[in-house]
């Protein structure tokens, strides 16, 4: 499988078999060049322009935007839970999907614009990912402390941090990735990665953070 962060909270998964995931595909607006993607399938979390440019994909067969269970393509299985965009059950921002794919034997969860703890039962459901996606920049999301916190309770291998401060939503008013980091070894963190290859077979081998080229 590879793994690819397109910016933001957008990413790309590809299996063995050729089945092409979006999640969160961002718009113009959201400041980040945009990339015209080939994809089947896109998840998208929640109707907020920087997660839900499905006019950006080619090729889309499906769009997964609602709770449930869901089978895409040959091989993979998505769980969707309806969770909220803020400490406040949703009366700030809303509503989110946390999304679990299950493919080639890996468990990759993404929380969308998660802004809560989970609720016990979803902490169940999505335990022990293999690639845990998270936000941590704060202000419309779960901050850094609280990112570290839900990593640790879920048990996360290899941690994905997203929706945090770059150079090209530098006026946002979230916070980059450093509370997040503290306390991380800097031997545990991959920067400035392009792609992440990973297999059930070699998890030993990945590191506990990956940081994603800008």
């Amino acid at each position: 499988m590879l793994i690819q962060q397109i910016g933001h909270a957008e990413f790309l998964i590809e299996t063995e078999e050729g089945a092409r995931l979006v999640i969160d595909p961002y718009d113009a607006a959201c400041g980040y060049p945009v990339r015209k993607l080939q994809a089947d399938t896109a998840l998208i979390s929640h109707g907020h322009h920087d997660h839900n440019a499905v006019e950006n994909l080619e090729g889309l067969l499906n769009v997964i935007d609602r709770p449930g269970i869901h089978t895409p393509a040959k091989g993979v299985r998505v769980t969707a839970l309806q969770s909220w965009h803020d400490d406040c059950r949703g009366s700030k921002r809303g509503e989110t999907l946390l999304f679990l794919i299950e493919a080639e034997g890996l468990r990759i969860v993404h929380l969308g614009d998660l802004g809560c703890i989970p609720d016990p039962e979803q902490i169940r459901i999505l335990d022990r990912p293999d690639v845990l996606m998270i936000p941590c920049g704060g202000f419309y999301t779960i901050d850094g402390k609280n990112a570290a916190k839900i990593a640790g309770m879920l048990g996360a291998n290899v941690i994905m941090p997203m929706h945090y401060r770059t150079e090209y939503i530098s006026d946002w008013p979230i916070s980059g990735p450093e509370e997040f980091l503290e306390g991380i070894p800097e031997k545990d963190i991959r920067r400035d990665a392009e792609v992440l290859r990973i297999t059930d077979r070699d998890l030993e081998c990945q590191p506990k953070v990956v940081l994603f080229k800008a």
